[in-house]
């Protein structure tokens, strides 16, 4: 989710953090870990396992495990089978987390890291990342500013600028006319805001309430803020939150806010709330997600990997990441992340290219001393010289009577260049 921070369980000590990080703890692998540099490609990951945005990491877990599957049933890197090592990031407000699982991971010499999933956690741990020469491909943090933030800096997920401008354009294509927004003090929150803000004022919306209010990520007792957006009389409310929206939701209900058609969400909290809400309170409710819709084979194959899967948000972009980057070592030669780092953008067919649409596809055409661009599951464009994946879809989804976002469609988005 654009992503952004994480409002989490408490956590460790920062001295106890660092033990941990130090000894490796934390962290779970398979194979042996060994250094990218005696050849083994190690696929690292960094994960939201604990936290409100825990409920991302299942899919995101899968997906990474079937991407490590898939290679290693096509031969492997360079005609090695890969290995894997991962570790709980939690949230940006315990830092000391973020750089622990950073640190447990750097210390398997990975060829790449997939993570982090939120835009605070990734600022917290890149220059780290960065400065040890290994690409980070995060599939879930949003923020613009993360755009060309560093060289080793890349993302299967489009900015917030393209999923605000698209869901403004929902909004305001609804007929909405006075909007209000209820939206946490975050980077990830108020950025998003902000572009939506400018998208609906642009097409003649009203913004009534929010357009500088926010509310503290940590708050619980949100009947001040249902209080306020009521006395505005919007026509509708943008909700921007993440574990908070489930008592804010409440909260609406119970001043009678329309938490029904006229209620829109994004990425942080277009989940499934079937177990958290009476039938019908979000039916017509509409939210959107970066990135495209996991098709129903796809979904089918991460359910191989965990049956328990019920939300597959940024699952297309975590697998589409790992595979990108073994291609990536596999064209350039060499399992370290100065060389998958080099590749990435070509892989992704930034050059042009043959399509292809499998790690196995793909890298038969680079023995074949082929261009190669991969298209995967989130169908996103090749990577621009930010990191940025030049074009991407987001989909728009619409809750049902048992409270699940439901896939209605769409809409293809270029990002801006710098």
């Amino acid at each position: 989710m654009s992503k952004r921070k994480s409002v989490f369980v408490t956590i460790t000590a920062g001295a106890a953090a660092l033990l941990l990080a130090l000894s490796g703890c934390g962290a779970s692998s398979s194979g042996s870990g060994a250094s990218s540099k005696s050849g083994a490609f190690v696929l690292g990951g960094l994960f939201p396992e604990t936290g409100s945005l825990a409920y991302l990491g299942p899919a995101e877990v899968a997906a990474w495990k079937l991407a490590a599957k898939d290679i290693n049933a096509a031969g492997g890197v360079l005609g090695s089978k890969i290995t894997t090592v991962s570790a709980d990031v939690s949230d940006a407000d315990h830092a000391e987390q973020n750089t622990a699982g950073a640190q447990s991971v750097l210390s398997k010499n990975p060829s790449v890291i997939l993570g982090a999933a939120s835009s605070s956690v990734t600022k917290n741990i890149y220059k780290e990342i960065s400065e040890a020469k290994v690409p980070e491909i995060s599939m879930g943090a949003t923020s613009p500013s993360l755009s060309g933030i560093s060289p080793y800096f890349f993302r299967t997920v489009p900015p917030d600028s393209v999923q605000g401008a698209v869901l403004g354009s929902v909004i305001a294509q609804d007929g909405v006319q006075k909007l209000a927004v209820a939206v946490f003090n975050d980077e990830y929150g108020t950025n998003l805001r902000d572009v939506v803000v400018k998208t609906v004022k642009a097409a003649g919306v009203s913004v009534v309430y929010g357009e500088k209010d926010t509310f503290d990520p940590t708050e619980t007792n949100f009947s001040t803020l249902a209080t306020s957006i009521k006395a505005a009389k919007p026509d509708a409310v943008l909700l921007i939150a993440f574990d908070q929206s489930k008592a804010i939701i409440k909260e609406f209900a119970s001043q009678g806010i329309d938490t029904k058609t006229k209620l829109y969400m994004t990425d942080g909290n277009t989940a499934d709330y079937s177990a958290d809400f009476d039938a019908g309170l979000l039916k017509g409710a509409t939210g959107t997600i970066p990135g495209a819709h996991p098709t129903t084979a796809f979904q089918a194959r991460l359910k191989t990997v965990d049956s328990s899967l019920k939300d597959f948000t940024y699952s297309a972009e975590t697998y589409d990441g790992a595979i990108l980057a073994a291609l990536a070592a596999q064209k350039g030669g060499a399992t370290d992340g100065v060389t998958v780092q080099k590749n990435l953008a070509a892989v992704s067919g930034a050059k042009g290219g043959e399509k292809c649409d499998s790690y196995k596809a793909c890298v038969a055409l680079l023995k074949d001393k082929k261009d190669i661009q991969y298209v995967g599951q989130a169908g996103i464009g090749p990577f621009n010289k930010n990191g940025d994946p030049s074009s991407a879809s987001i989909g728009v989804y619409k809750f049902n009577e048992s409270n699940k976002p439901i896939f209605d469609h769409a809409q293809k988005g270029e990002v801006p260049k710098a």
